[in-house]
């Protein structure tokens, strides 16, 4: 199974163009930039538009506008995960988003502690503390997530938030990737994460 992995495309997904071929497409959320209703609409036409058979998505800190929404009418090869799953050619997918809402209470951490341990890929919007999450001498990660991660075990973890370290990496068995597409001063697109399942 191959999966295309983007991240805070923060409004320009649009601009993505000739992107590779791939059985899922995974956004792991701050499509929008404001966090308007309308920037939320545009993103999900786009996203329902896209070539690919089945196609995930979660929000991030952006995305508030979708806080405690129901997603209807979405085609059924279009998942939205909000501390749900949803199971792929046998692969469990498992999403958590990055509400601020919920970060600035214990509800975050309780969201966490609930991915099921049979989680083969786990989407946050928030990078492991230490993976990917290095930007202005700090490590912006989830200690939280980095804990769960190591009891779970997923094959890959897909998340973003984090501009200035876009890529792969390896560790301990288990592939992360960090999908942001727009860099850190949002002047140029980084390519999505190909990854094969």
């Amino acid at each position: 199974m191959k999966i295309l992995h983007l991240s805070d495309t923060h409004g320009c997904h649009n601009q993505l163009i000739n992107m590779p071929k791939a059985d899922v497409l995974v956004h792991s959320g701050d499509f929008t930039m404001t966090g308007s209703e309308q920037e939320a609409l545009d993103f999900l036409n786009w996203f329902c538009d896209q070539p690919y058979e089945h196609k995930i998505f979660i929000c991030g800190n952006h995305d508030d506008c979708l806080y405690g929404a129901n997603i209807d009418g979405l085609d059924e090869n279009v998942h939205y995960l909000c501390n749900s799953g949803v199971e792929i050619g046998g692969v469990k997918f498992y999403g958590v988003p990055m509400f601020m809402g919920d970060c600035i209470t214990e509800r975050q951490n309780r969201n966490i502690a609930q991915i099921p341990l049979d989680t083969k890929v786990l989407i946050t919007h928030s990078p492991a503390y230490g993976i990917l999450d290095f930007d202005d001498s700090i490590n912006y990660g989830s200690k939280e997530i980095l804990a769960r991660i190591n009891d779970v075990r997923p094959t890959l973890h897909l998340f973003g938030h984090i501009h200035a370290q876009h890529g792969i990496t390896n560790e301990s068995g288990i592939t992360f990737s960090n999908g942001a597409i727009m860099n850190t001063d949002y002047t140029n697109l980084n390519a999505p994460n190909l990854l094969e399942f």
